[in-house]
């Protein structure tokens, strides 16, 4: 199921979620659910066996999942470029240099870090996941 808000973006996002080899690959048990905290949007994605069982934009504020990968605008659209500034190349990076914030339970996240980095790469194709107008330009590599 998706938002009716969802962006096209977002349903690419999905697209090449669940037709991605490597993901295909590695999970089997690829089962959680996590929150990508875009600003000005959050996307919800429910995971189930290696595929986006939900994927909802602006999530209720009660909305369960079990981490958070949160940045600001400015720090997303420099991770989502195709070739990322340097200390946007990864969510480690990001986390240290950038004011990423990952939060929740993280033994979840390790538990699936290879398929959460190989999914959060995808976003080097479709770019940021909120609506085309909001996204803004690419910041400058700085």
């Amino acid at each position: 199921m998706t938002s009716a808000t969802t962006s096209d973006a977002a349903e690419e996002f999905r697209r090449l979620s669940d037709d991605d080899p490597e993901l295909q690959a590695h999970g089997t048990y690829y089962s959680c659910s996590f929150l990508l905290d875009m600003d000005p949007h959050r996307f919800l994605v429910r995971m189930h066996k290696g595929k986006v069982d939900e994927l909802i934009t602006d999530p209720e504020p009660l909305a369960a999942y079990d981490f958070a990968i949160r940045a600001d605008a400015e720090t997303w659209q420099g991770f989502c470029r195709e070739t990322p500034p340097p200390m946007c190349h990864g969510i480690w990076a990001a986390t240290f240099r950038r004011g990423m914030r990952l939060e929740g339970d993280l033994l979840v996240l390790m538990q699936n870090l290879r398929c959460v980095t190989r999914q959060l790469e995808l976003l080097r194709v479709t770019g940021p996941l909120g609506p085309a107008d909001e996204a803004g330009p690419a910041p400058s590599p700085s």
